[in-house]
């Protein structure tokens, strides 16, 4: 069977098809009913806004969760030639004002929820919200259509996580997203399939590895408006899920709600997602009875890396046969020495292996970020496409995330990377969620800070005096006992947080963790010596070592974080 070349040809693949398409908390509908939905919209869309600027669809801002309305209008734009921005509703006064115009949303669909958040662009595109009269008089008004767009047409703009820096709109082609929506084989998505989509649907993540993946096969997408650890297992017993897709730290939430004898007890088969540690992916995978296939990729869709047979349990895997990936310096250009390994698994000389991850031919599978020649050149420079992530590879070619750019320690003048780091701490059971970052020394360079969000065990886990659950004692016998934790990347300070800061798209966000350093709210412990002893940093103590940093002339460090 041909393979369709275009998003809009797939959809309308299942225009006449009588299975069930979407499952939400108010029904079902047919993938018929979807397609006709989206038909009707297409039409409507001309009296909903005015003409686009001259060279440019138009383009449709999506405020919503994930509901029915927000499949129909991926779906209408498809057909109508149109764009979707998907605005992310977590973002609030001028930075969703600025994501509305910088991607110059022709109009914006939303529902009542969310508009008091359009507040913030009173000179905004027209607002039309989802369920009102006149939202129903424009439908019931349109006349169904559906233009044959080519798979070079834009078809989606879709914001990055932001997890280190400013949200940028990376571009998706009918062809490209058709091209991604045939790999629902390697997934294991068929038509018989249920897939659960809980991420939101104004990242790639939830759009390409799933909802496309299931238009191609006929599978039935079932839809949660916003992530649950706890409704997960409910909902796929209630869905008869088979499927989902995560990212960022979503396993390790669902692994965090209280276990249950029963809990193999479900239908699901396989999850596929990315950064997750591997021990989540193990325990995920053996308290639920399903396959966790993990990738490295992201929305700009230049490079990816899949496990294998073989793969080691922390690596990323390998690229897909004929791509060519490689670990670079980026000042050099030059590729890294292959990672080694001692007896205890530790890298011998990290500072020299790890680099950047680069396709050494995939500058051509970006398409870009709107209106953004600076992104696009950071990303693409002498035909390689540079990912802006660090990484090393081992000798028999696996490749290892290090960490984004940013992610870099230098501590006692030896280089390394914050996710190696990030692996060893996720070993000690009472965590949640890591986050390794770097926050100055009082002399030179900077030292390891790790926040840690712990379980809620009863009682918690700490010993006696440890309010905020954490057990400094136990902690410093558990990296005691870690033989590949490197000589300086134990943590000189760790914050215990109720909740890891993140991004919509459940991806840690380091930004706020720079910036509070040590004095947040938040309990903060230290060890002031060279020793596996940790104290509480009080605020005397902080004092102190604010004016360690005034004697040595660096309090300006303090002032920038």
């Amino acid at each position: 069977m041909a393979i369709p070349a275009t998003f809009a040809k797939m959809l309308l693949e299942r225009a006449g098809d009588a299975r069930p398409g979407l499952l939400s908390e108010d029904g079902t509908r047919t993938w018929a009913e979807v397609v006709a939905e989206a038909r009707v919209r297409a039409g409507a869309l001309e009296a909903m806004c005015p003409p686009p600027a001259p060279g440019r669809p138009r383009h449709v801002g999506v405020l919503l969760e994930n509901v029915p309305e927000y499949v129909y209008w991926i779906c209408a734009a498809a057909l109508a030639g149109a764009t979707v921005v998907g605005v992310n509703p977590t973002r609030r006064g001028a930075s969703l004002a600025a994501d509305v115009r910088h991607t110059d949303c022709d109009v914006i669909v939303t529902d009542a929820e969310h508009v008091p958040l359009l507040e913030a662009v009173p000179d905004g595109p027209p607002v039309h919200v989802a369920g009102s009269a006149e939202y129903r008089r424009l439908l019931g008004a349109a006349e169904p259509v559906h233009r044959d767009p080519g798979p070079g047409e834009r078809l989606l703009l879709l914001f990055t996580s932001g997890s280190t820096g400013a949200p940028k709109a990376v571009a998706c082609s009918q062809g490209r997203l058709a091209s991604i929506a045939v790999r629902a084989g390697d997934m294991g998505i068929t038509r018989d399939s249920v897939t659960y989509a809980a991420m939101p649907l104004f990242h790639g993540n939830a759009v390409m590895a799933n909802l496309a993946m299931a238009v191609h096969a006929g599978a039935a997408v079932a839809l949660r408006r916003r992530f649950s650890a706890s409704g997960f297992l409910p909902d796929v017993r209630r869905y008869g899920v088979t499927y989902f897709n995560y990212v960022g730290r979503a396993l390790a939430y669902v692994l965090a709600t209280p276990e249950r004898p029963d809990d193999a007890d479900n239908t699901l088969q396989a999850a596929f997602g990315t950064e997750a540690s591997a021990q989540d992916m193990a325990r995920f995978a053996e308290r639920f009875g399903c396959r966790i296939i993990e990738g490295y990729g992201s929305s700009e869709g230049a490079i990816s890396l899949r496990k294998t047979p073989g793969t080691p349990p922390d690596a990323l895997g390998l690229p897909p046969d004929g791509a060519r990936v490689a670990i670079l310096d980026p000042e050099t250009g030059l590729e890294c020495p292959r990672a080694r390994f001692d007896a205890d698994g530790a890298l011998t000389a990290p500072s020299a292996a790890i680099g950047e991850i680069v396709g050494l031919d995939a500058a051509a599978a970006f398409e870009g970020y709107y209106r953004n020649p600076e992104a696009d050149a950071e990303r693409v420079r002498d035909g390689r496409y540079w990912s802006g992530d660090l990484g090393y590879r081992d000798e028999a070619g696996y490749f290892y995330f290090a960490g984004r750019g940013n992610d870099r320690l230098r501590v006692d003048s030896e280089n390394f990377a914050a996710a190696p780091v990030e692996r060893i701490l996720a070993r000690w059971p009472v965590v949640v969620m890591c986050a390794v970052y770097p926050v100055p020394d009082p002399r030179t360079g900077d030292q390891v800070m790790a926040a840690l969000e712990l379980r809620d065990a009863p009682g918690g886990p700490g010993g006696p005096g440890a309010a905020d659950g954490f057990d400094p004692a136990a902690f410093a016998a558990f990296l005691a006992a870690q033989p590949d934790l490197g000589t300086k990347w134990a943590p000189r300070f760790v914050r215990i947080v109720p909740a890891m800061p993140l991004t919509a798209t459940g991806k840690v966000d380091k930004r706020p963790l720079r910036r509070d350093r040590w004095e947040a709210g938040d309990p903060v412990w230290w060890r002031p010596g060279r020793d596996l002893a940790y104290e509480p940093l009080d605020a005397g103590r902080a004092a102190a070592l604010r004016a360690e940093f005034e004697a040595n002339g660096r309090a300006v460090v303090l002032r920038n974080p």
